[in-house]
């Protein structure tokens, strides 16, 4: 517990407050994984493309402006062209991988049925721009709360609590397991999901809680 104290007390620190928000979008993530069809599910997927070393804030603008159907059928220069209208750092690369991301469609439910540490393997060794903190992101966007979404937000919060000794400057399988393993304690002691944990966190870092 030592070492997760401080960290612990400011997040009990904001929970009441964000409790109501938190709540909401984990209804809205578990109705999206329950309900969804592989068109939303892929529209999510190509969000957590477009938010790696970008910004969710922007990612959700961007989603919401390109629409779901579009994600799955826009041409490589038209989805190119509403990238760069909605001001993405990287539009080519982006739009290529979504592109090639097509061929999961009509897979991507029975990859997301799958258990989380399995579908997340999946889903990094085949989705392009997809990587262990993308594929996290996805999953728990679609209701799966049981992984860590190991961003430099949340990272940087966790090297400032003293929880992890230096950021990582890349991943492998097994050294972003250890880190979330650290994650899933402190949530433990918390008595919630890592998936909820990473949205208290952005509140008391952002104000705010995004996806």
């Amino acid at each position: 517990m030592y070492k997760y104290r401080s960290a612990f007390e400011k997040i009990k620190s904001i929970e009441e407050i964000a409790y109501p928000l938190v709540e909401r979008r984990i209804r809205e993530f578990e109705a999206l994984g329950k309900y969804g069809d592989e068109l939303d599910l892929f529209s999510e997927l190509s969000f957590c493309v477009l938010t790696a070393n970008w910004s969710a804030e922007r990612g959700i603008k961007a989603q919401e402006s390109i629409g779901k159907a579009n994600f799955a059928k826009l041409s490589f220069e038209e989805l190119l062209e509403k990238l760069k209208e909605v001001g993405h750092r990287y539009p080519i690369s982006r739009a290529r991988f979504i592109v090639e991301n097509r061929r999961l469609i009509g897979r991507l439910r029975s990859i997301w049925e799958k258990p989380s540490r399995e579908a997340r393997k999946i889903l990094v060794g085949e989705a392009k721009g997809i990587g262990w903190k993308e594929a996290s992101h996805f999953l728990r966007n679609t209701g799966k709360l049981d992984l860590a979404i190991l961003d430099k937000h949340i990272l940087r919060f966790l090297f400032n609590e003293g929880i992890i000794k230096e950021m990582p400057k890349g991943w492998t399988q097994r050294k972003y397991e250890e880190i979330e393993e650290k994650f899933v304690e402190l949530s433990s002691l918390l008595e919630k999901t890592p998936g909820e944990v990473d949205l208290y966190i952005w509140f008391l870092l952002k104000g705010k809680v995004e996806k």
